[in-house]
């Protein structure tokens, strides 16, 4: 999420906010700049359904394809901190479509790559234009919404983004039928101009704010450091990438890059990361419990394509028509979320829902050779519906309680941990199917009983967070 940045901490929103726009205003703006949500989803969820493929044009483990995944996700986390000041400083739309170019010069790269390295560097250059694009999207929705109607506007941001899961994996599927698989990435050229042209028509142009003040550039590169460890030693565990003292090492620089991280957030008034945002109760619920969410769930768009395309021998088309399944129901799950969180309010809703995502994130591990195709669709149909209900709430609570000048630092801090969960859940899942499948060994069904089991316990923890918010928590933005 699928599951979706801001100004410096202290900052206001950009000023190309606007202050009450009408429902149907609202609703272009975030269709328009959700463009980027539809590319994005687009190209991960097709990366994901050719990762067997690229195993085998590149002469590589499997397992080692997830640094396809991770390194764009990396430098979303590293490089979203300066997205949300750029935008303030230069202007959001300005910036938004500046990142847009970068992501599709990425994309082309990634369709020119001859080897695994090639492509990370690509996949690189594609997450510094997502760090810059989708955060200052949701930037745009959420500074310019008034809070009675967010529910409404995440809605219409998020939807475009549920359509890139649904038709990813049967373009990639057709794609890889008919075609080489670069052309997963150049499809990301077209959709890429016509959201272009959708903002420039939609999104109101603004005036870039002077009063930015300097960026934070050593509170930068302390948080770039720091992040930039923490995945790659999540990356390498349990691998033989790096050598134990070398890991040993990284794990000592990124320790040392956060606590001092944590010294300039004491000595700065506009810390490139807000740490205080945590104070509020519901801010907090909403990233503590959503990155145990995707610490589980972020390692299912790995582990599927090789579950049905290597364990199971499916054809990347067949795979694709099970995985669609997922992106039906968070697509379907749209309607419903609102009604949900009304009916029961937040913190009832938030548990039941980490609940069921927690048990059907953990049903694939059971999917074998005997397990009929239509069963699987179901499961799948269902983990998604359980998986957007539970993120639509999550993301929504968020900001609740946090003050409209503090939104843009918000935004920041909340995209950031979302990214790191998600790399820190791709890992988890490589290693724990590099565990069970054991050294040299092929991949079969059974690989995959216990790395599902094990993200589906992980996504659980999410439980006793949501359980402490208060019984009312929310209850201004559900309507209850």
């Amino acid at each position: 999420m699928s599951d979706p940045a801001s100004a410096s901490p202290a900052a206001a929103p950009p000023s190309d906010s606007l202050t009450e726009p009408s429902p149907w205003t609202t609703r272009l703006v975030s269709l328009a700049v959700a463009s980027a949500l539809l590319m994005e989803f687009i190209d991960s969820t097709a990366l994901s359904t050719a990762l067997p493929r690229l195993a085998q044009a590149f002469d590589a483990d499997p397992i080692h394809l997830k640094l396809a995944l991770t390194s764009y996700i990396l430098a979303l986390a590293v490089f979203t901190p300066a997205s949300g000041w750029a935008a303030q400083r230069y202007g959001a739309r300005r910036v938004f479509l500046t990142a847009m170019v970068v992501f599709l010069g990425g994309s082309a790269l990634c369709g020119l790559s001859q080897n695994l390295g090639q492509l990370v560097g690509a996949r690189v250059i594609q997450g510094i234009g997502g760090a810059m694009m989708t955060p200052v999207a949701r930037l745009i929705v959420v500074s310019s919404t008034p809070k009675d109607k967010l529910i409404s506007a995440m809605g219409w941001f998020t939807m475009p983004a549920m359509v890139g899961p649904l038709i990813g994996p049967p373009i990639a599927g057709l794609v890889l039928s008919v075609a080489d698989w670069p052309w997963i990435f150049y499809l990301n050229l077209p959709i890429g101009l016509v959201g272009a042209l959708a903002v420039r028509r939609f999104v109101p142009k603004g005036a870039p704010d002077r009063e930015a003040g300097r960026f934070d550039t050593l509170g930068f590169v302390f948080s770039a450091v720091a992040l930039s460890g923490l995945i790659g030693l999540a990356e390498t565990a349990g691998l033989p990438l790096l050598p134990p003292l070398v890991q040993l090492a990284l794990l000592a620089v990124s320790l040392g890059a956060g606590w001092l991280y944590l010294q300039r957030c004491k000595a700065v008034s506009r810390p490139i990361l807000d740490l205080t945002l945590l104070r509020y109760p519901t801010y907090r619920a909403s990233l503590l419990g959503g990155t145990f969410v995707r610490l589980g769930i972020g390692a299912s768009p790995f582990l599927m394509p090789l579950l049905l395309q290597v364990a199971l021998g499916w054809s990347p088309l067949k795979a694709s028509a099970v995985t669609i399944a997922t992106g039906a129901g968070v697509l379907v799950a749209r309607p419903f979320a609102g009604a949900l969180l009304k009916r029961y309010g937040f913190r009832s809703a938030l548990a039941a829902f980490v609940v069921f995502t927690a048990i059907m994130t953990a049903v694939p591990g059971a999917f074998t050779a005997a397990t009929p195709m239509g069963l699987m669709i179901v499961l799948l149909l269902v983990g998604g519906f359980a998986r957007s209900s539970q993120f639509i709430a999550a993301n929504t609570i968020a900001y609740a309680d946090v003050p409209q000048p503090r939104v843009a630092a918000a935004s920041t801090l909340a995209a950031v941990t979302q990214q790191v969960g998600l790399a820190l859940g791709v890992s988890f899942g490589g290693l724990m199917l590099h565990l069970t499948r054991g050294s040299g060994a092929h991949l079969t069904p059974s690989s995959f009983v216990w790395p599902f089991v094990a993200i589906g316990v992980v996504t659980l923890l999410a439980l006793p967070v949501y359980l402490r918010l208060d019984k009312d928590a929310g209850a201004s933005l559900s309507g209850r």
